[in-house]
Parts: C-alpha cells; sequence; structure tokens
C-alpha cells in the first residue's frame, strides 16, 4: 500500500530527494528556497497524473454509450431498407430520456474542458464528436413529430439545454487552443509568418492550427443551424397534426363500411387498402420527412460527414501512440473509430430522407411549379399567430404594465414569426442548391445517377386514381398525391402478398376437413348456460383429446399445431370484440392453462402422462379421471391464482360430463373432439372480416400505421379461412354481428334460433 503511494507522487519524492542532497551541498539559502517553491506545483502535477487515471476507463464508457447509438440508427436504418420506406422513420432511435442521458455520455470528449488533448487523433475525435451529434440530430429529427405539445416541448427542451452546453464549451476551448491545437508561442508564430522563414514541422503546427480550428467552428454553426430547425420544426408539427387529424376524420367516413353487412374479402381488402394509404400518408413521421427542415438537416448531415472525413484524411498519417497521449490514452482512438462508423451509417438516413423528399415534391423540368421557395405555408406560422392573438392572465392589478407586458410579448411574437419564415425559406434554399447539384452531378457521374434512381424513383403512376381522394396532405396536390398513392399502393400489395405465405395451413386443413355444416359442435360442446369463452373451450377439449390413449402420434401433433395457430386468431377475436370485464378473467385463465399444457404437459398441476394417461387405458376412463379431477378443484375461489383454477376446473367438469354422457362418441372419441374444436375455433374465426375492419382505424395517431398494418398481415394470413367460412355451404346462423362473436349467444342460438332474427348476410 505504501509502495502504491510513493508510486502516485513519484515527481514530488524526486524532488524532495533533490533537494535534501542540495542542502548538503554549497548551494545558496535563496535558491534552495526559490526551488522550494516549485515543490507545490509539482506535488499538484502528481496529483493530476493521480486523478487521470480512471480516464481511460471513462474513454471506454464513452465508446461504449457512441456504440448504443450508432447500434440504434443502424437498427432503424435496416428496418427501413427491409420495408423498403426511404423515408427511414425513427423507433428504436429516437429523442427521450434514456437517448438523451447516452447521447450526453457520447459527447463527453467536446464538453470536457479540463482535458488537454495535444495530439492529432486526440483533435480528431473531439471533431468526430461534433460531426456525430450532428448525424444524431439529422436522424432524429423525425420522431418529434410522434410526440405530444408537453413531451415535445420537454424532449426539445432537454435537447437545447445539452446542445448549447455543447457549443458553448466547445468556443471556450477553441478560444483556450484546446480545440485546435493552439501553440503557447503564438508571438514566435507570427515572427514566422512574416519571415517567410518556416521549417516543415513548424508549418504542420500551423495548418493544425488552422484546419482544426476552421472545421471546429463550422460544426458549432452546424449545430446551432440544426438546433434551429428543431425549434422551427416543433412549431409547425403541432400545427401540422392538427390539420391531418382533422382531414383524416373526413376520409375514414369516406371508406367506413356498415358492419351489419357481409364483409367479403374483396371489400375488407379494399377498405383496409384505403385505410393504409390514408394512414401512410397522415403518418406524422412521414409528413415531417417530406418537410423542408428534414431536406435541409440531410444536406447539413451530408456536410458534416464531408468534413469528418477531410478530418480522418488529415489525421490518419499521424495515428500514432504519441499522438494520442492524453489522459484518455488508447481509448481516444477506440471513440474515433465507433463515431467514425456512425457518422458513416449515420448519414445513409438523413440524406436518403432528403432524395426521397425531394423527389416527391420536385421534377428537374418544372422546379418552380413544384417547389416554391419564398412561400411559407400557414401551418409553419399558425402556432405562433394563435399564441400572438391569444388572451394572457397577468397576476397584478396595473392596467399600464399589462398594456407593455402584452406589447412585449406580441413584439417578440412578431419576431419570432420572422424568424420562423426566415429559417422556412433558408431550409428551402439550402434543400433545392442541393438537388440541383445533384441533378448536374448525376449528369457527369454515374453512381451518383444510380443513387439518386434508386431513392428518387417514382416508377409509374397509379392506375387507381379514385384512392387519390384518401391521401392525406397538408398542402393539396395531385402530382404529388398520385406519387404517394403510387409507393403506398405498391407496399400494401407486397405486404399481402409477403403475408399469404404466412397463412396458417394446419388450421386451415383441420376446419376444411373436420368442421360440420352450421358448426355443431359448438352445441355439443357443453349443456350447461355457464358463461365461457372460445379459447377456454378449444384449450380444454384439445387437453382432453392428447391426453386420449392409442392415437398416432402424428395425429396428436397435427391437432397441437392446428391449436396453437388457430388459438392466435382466436386472441385476437376476443381482445378485440369481447373484452368485456366478464370474460377477460377466463380467457386470461384460458391463456396461462394453454402454456401449462403445450409447455408443461400439465393441467392444473396433474401431469398429462404420468397421473392420467397411465391411470385410463379406455378413453371412458380418461375422461373419467379429468372428471374427478376437475370436481375436486372446482370449488376453489380464494385469490387470483385460485380463480384461474376454479375457472379452468368448472370448464373441464362440464366438458368432461357432457362427453360421458354422449355413449356414442367413445369408440371415436378423438374425432369427434377435432370435429368440435375445428368447428368451436371455426365458429370463432367468422368474426375474423370484423376484427380486420376495427384494427384498420384507431384513432391514437401515433398507433395508426402499427394498426393498419396488423390488419392487413392479417387479411392476407387469413384471406382463405374467411372465404371459406363465408361459403354459403357452411350455412352460418343468421346471428346479428354482435351475437356472433360470443360463444354463449351461438349456444343460446341454437337452443332458439328465433331470438335472433338479425341477419348477417
Amino acid at each position: 500500500m505504501v509502495s502504491n503511494e510513493k508510486a502516485a507522487f513519484n515527481k514530488t519524492i524526486v524532488y524532495q530527494n533533490l533537494m535534501e542532497q542540495l542542502l548538503h551541498t554549497n548551494t545558496s539559502n535563496g535558491t534552495i528556497t526559490e526551488l522550494k517553491n516549485y515543490e507545490e506545483s509539482i506535488l499538484k502535477l502528481d496529483l493530476e497524473d493521480k486523478y487521470a487515471e480512471p480516464m481511460t476507463t471513462i474513454g471506454v464508457y464513452i465508446a461504449v454509450a457512441s456504440l448504443c447509438c450508432v447500434l440504434a440508427m443502424v437498427v432503424d436504418l435496416l428496418r427501413g431498407l427491409s420495408r423498403k420506406k426511404r423515408l427511414f422513420p425513427c423507433k428504436y432511435f429516437s429523442v427521450n430520456a434514456f437517448s438523451l442521458a447516452v447521447i450526453a455520455v457520447a459527447m463527453k470528449l467536446p464538453v470536457d474542458l479540463s482535458g488537454n488533448m495535444p495530439g492529432d487523433v486526440d483533435q480528431a475525435a473531439k471533431l468526430g464528436s461534433l460531426a456525430f451529434m450532428c448525424t444524431m440530430m439529422a436522424n432524429l429529427l423525425p420522431c418529434l413529430a410522434t410526440m405530444g405539445s408537453a413531451e415535445l416541448l420537454t424532449n426539445v427542451t432537454a435537447l437545447g439545454v445539452l446542445v448549447i452546453t455543447l457549443v458553448v464549451n466547445v468556443c471556450i476551448q477553441i478560444d483556450t487552443g484546446v480545440v485546435g491545437k493552439v501553440p503557447t508561442d503564438l508571438d514566435s508564430i507570427s515572427t514566422l509568418l512574416a519571415s517567410n522563414d518556416i521549417s516543415p514541422e513548424q508549418l504542420k503546427v500551423i495548418l493544425d492550427c488552422f484546419v482544426y480550428t476552421t472545421v471546429a467552428i463550422i460544426y458549432v454553426a452546424m449545430l446551432l443551424l440544426l438546433l434551429i430547425i428543431y425549434v422551427c420544426s416543433s412549431l409547425a408539427i403541432l400545427r401540422s397534426k392538427e390539420i391531418i387529424e382533422s382531414k383524416y376524420e373526413q376520409a375514414h367516413k369516406a371508406t367506413s363500411i356498415s358492419t351489419n353487412e357481409l364483409l367479403t374479402v374483396e371489400k375488407l381488402q379494399q377498405h383496409v387498402s384505403n385505410h393504409w394509404i390514408i394512414a401512410g400518408s397522415s403518418s406524422p413521421q412521414f409528413i415531417q420527412a417530406c418537410a423542408a427542415t428534414t431536406a435541409a438537416s440531410g444536406v447539413i448531415c451530408f456536410l458534416s460527414v464531408i468534413f469528418h472525413l477531410l478530418i480522418m484524411i488529415w489525421a490518419i498519417p499521424e495515428i500514432k501512440p504519441e499522438n494520442y497521449n492524453s489522459d484518455y490514452k488508447w481509448s481516444t482512438l477506440v471513440i474515433l473509430i465507433v463515431q467514425f462508423v456512425g457518422v458513416i451509417f449515420g448519414t445513409i438516413a438523413p440524406v436518403s430522407r432528403c432524395f426521397a423528399s425531394l423527389s416527391f415534391k420536385l421534377t428537374f423540368k418544372s422546379i418552380s411549379n413544384h417547389f416554391k421557395v419564398f412561400k411559407v405555408e400557414k401551418y409553419w406560422t399558425q402556432k405562433l399567430y394563435d399564441s400572438k392573438e391569444g388572451r394572457i392572465s397577468l397576476p397584478f392589478q396595473s392596467h399600464t404594465l399589462k398594456v407593455v407586458i402584452k406589447n412585449l410579448r406580441n413584439l417578440a411574437l412578431s419576431i419570432c414569426i420572422i424568424l420562423q419564415v426566415v429559417v422556412v425559406v433558408v431550409c428551402k434554399i439550402i434543400a433545392l442548391i442541393f438537388f440541383v447539384l445533384t441533378q448536374i452531378l448525376r449528369c457527369l457521374a454515374w453512381p451518383i445517377g444510380l443513387i439518386h434512381a434508386l431513392f428518387c424513383s417514382s416508377g409509374k403512376s397509379t392506375e387507381n386514381l379514385e384512392q387519390r381522394k384518401f391521401v392525406l396532405q397538408l398542402e393539396n396536390e395531385n402530382e404529388l398525391a398520385d406519387r404517394i398513392l403510387n409507393g403506398l399502393s405498391k407496399s400494401f400489395d407486397q405486404l399481402i402478398k409477403k403475408s399469404k405465405n404466412n397463412q396458417p395451413k394446419n388450421l386451415m386443413k383441420l376446419i376444411t376437413e373436420r368442421s360440420t355444416k352450421g358448426f355443431q359442435g359448438v352445441r355439443k360442446y357443453d349443456n350447461t348456460d355457464h358463461p365461457d369463452c372460445w379459447s377456454l373451450a378449444v384449450v380444454t377439449l384439445t387437453t382432453i383429446a392428447t391426453t386420449l390413449p392409442d392415437i398416432e402420434k402424428v395425429e396428436v401433433k397435427s391437432l397441437l399445431k392446428s391449436v396453437k395457430e388457430g388459438l392466435e386468431y382466436i386472441t385476437l377475436v376476443e381482445e378485440n370484440l369481447n373484452a368485456t370485464d366478464e370474460y377477460k378473467s377466463i380467457q386470461k385463465a384460458a391463456k396461462t392453462l394453454w402454456e401449462e399444457v403445450d409447455f408443461h404437459h400439465k393441467w392444473l398441476g396433474i401431469r398429462l402422462k404420468k397421473d392420467i394417461a397411465s391411470r385410463g387405458s379406455t378413453t371412458s376412463q380418461i375422461v373419467q379421471l379429468f372428471l374427478e379431477k376437475a370436481e375436486s378443484k372446482k370449488n376453489i375461489k380464494e385469490g387470483d391464482e385460485r380463480t384461474n383454477i376454479s375457472i379452468c376446473a368448472n370448464s373441464m367438469y362440464r366438458i368432461a360430463q357432457t362427453i360421458i354422457n354422449d355413449k356414442e362418441s367413445h369408440d371415436k372419441l378423438f374425432d369427434e373432439l377435432s370435429s368440435r374444436i375445428a368447428d368451436i375455433m371455426a365458429a370463432c374465426l367468422s368474426n375474423l372480416p370484423q376484427v380486420i375492419a376495427m384494427k384498420a382505424h384507431t384513432r391514437v395517431i401515433e398507433k395508426r400505421e402499427a394498426s393498419v398494418k396488423a390488419a392487413a398481415q392479417l387479411l392476407g394470413e387469413t384471406k382463405e379461412i374467411i372465404k371459406t367460412l363465408q361459403d354459403p355451404s357452411r350455412h352460418v346462423p343468421h346471428m346479428g354481428p354482435d351475437d356472433l362473436s360470443f360463444i354463449d349467444k351461438w349456444r343460446a342460438h341454437f337452443r332458439d334460433p328465433e331470438s335472433y332474427p338479425f341477419l348477417m348476410r
């Protein structure tokens, strides 16, 4: 321990030993006294070295935080590529408390005021962090559109504080010379420049100082411009969402269908397709990604990566141990590499958004018609005008003071409106210049043309122009609507085609081969009026069927596969159409029971093979054992877990009783149970059209795209099942749509068909 302490203060101990040696020499007392004055400075240097020991670990921590941001951006990038969404919506990398905390850690290098960064690699890493921040801000911009007003204000304010802190700290470091490797002997450099007597080493120092300082200033300007774009976009997002919501309600009314009519596959596909176009064109991130501010942020991001590449080219020859000799040591190089990878991959999404949004709005032959640079749409400034015209309540009585404050407020808002208009116009000009340059380069270099063709090709215009009215826009433009409609129609057709490959084949086979006309198995499975749900009846019957002796394993496995596939869709029906308090507890019990049966081969803790199958040699004995076990558990009613046991035991007791009383079915009980299971699942799945129609529409704007996508996938997977169940030969009962979703209503219908006069078809 003592040796470690001595090692920590090695310079101080050596200095003290030298002073002791000087005391035994003829050195004057004045000299010794003057030398002793340096002891405190040497001690401080030793302390700084000691405190800097964990900086390598902190550097690794910064690299890990940066890697988290990089991975989140890459996942969003891959997700957009796999779904062919050129605007790359943000899902995993978005502005929230967690991401801001991680970004703050990743920005430790440029925020660090005290750390000396003397090497070229150190300087490149510090500037690379600024480029990485520009890239992250450009990636995060579309996610602002998914937030409410309160969340938007909180997150943009937090990001603003982070950016301003970063900018101020970098400006201080530029002034002190920490950024830019500014030498301490500036006077001698000025003399050298005046005399033209400069060695290559001295010229390298001067050039380093100029390059690093200039690039740092450019990055600071980019960060401030991106922050202004964030504020500008936030003001427009709130108003644009209100406009789109109003148009969404009108479009939804125009495409709504009657619940009393038969929802055929053709009607469902048209209905879901319309809502797909409505939801896709009204997506907050889609609208924001098409905005001029997003295009400008993509250009800024592209410029930042260009400058970072130049810095890397400048610094690569100097990647030597002596050139990253800051307190962070070798971890500086790790940070530089991780953030460089992040800048490269993170630039793809913002730049492609810029290309895509410009391709939506621009054609090279008619730029002036499609891109009105000096026209600022109302939604950019509407919130500011509303605030200006709104009343304010002040806590004091003085009329004069109220007038002064109101005038000052109006003046401030007027200035904000002017600034908002200027920012929007500047963003449009930046985007327009970028577009023109890419068109020129496209003619000169085929790789640029290839990139443009990849991101900007609009394809042929869609033939179904009747759906154009379902394309929601902030500003109505027919050509833009056609382009959006064409893209959304293609993506919908691709999703339906892809979903058809995931059809539940085992379920379809069971329903085709085992279900009966009119689904009589629904009537047979129980003879009481006890409340029940589809899933519990299926799970209970499956438990008995798979435990029966002398059944081939192939048939048992086939039944289990069919039930697994069917329960997924039954759960959807129950969650969307049976979500009442009375049935939720039964559905929860069914879900828990199925997990126990499927994963552990148990029923309420009873082992199916050892405790049931091994004790019964005939089907009657197996059913009798289930009946006895259920009777012993069906009256337990204390606590949630015991309530689940009681619900499942009661279901088993009633069904087992029904089977025992039906003596004719014992010889072929497995086939009979399979038929009842098929009938129950088929009867339940006859409600799928209602579920699909419901999922195609949701009022929550942030969940709208996901909901209609789920509806489209469900439609693609179940097309054949719906067609089969809607065949007239199936003799689906003439019941109202509200009654078809409850198994109890089906059983009541079989007892008294005249009780349900409403026709399904």
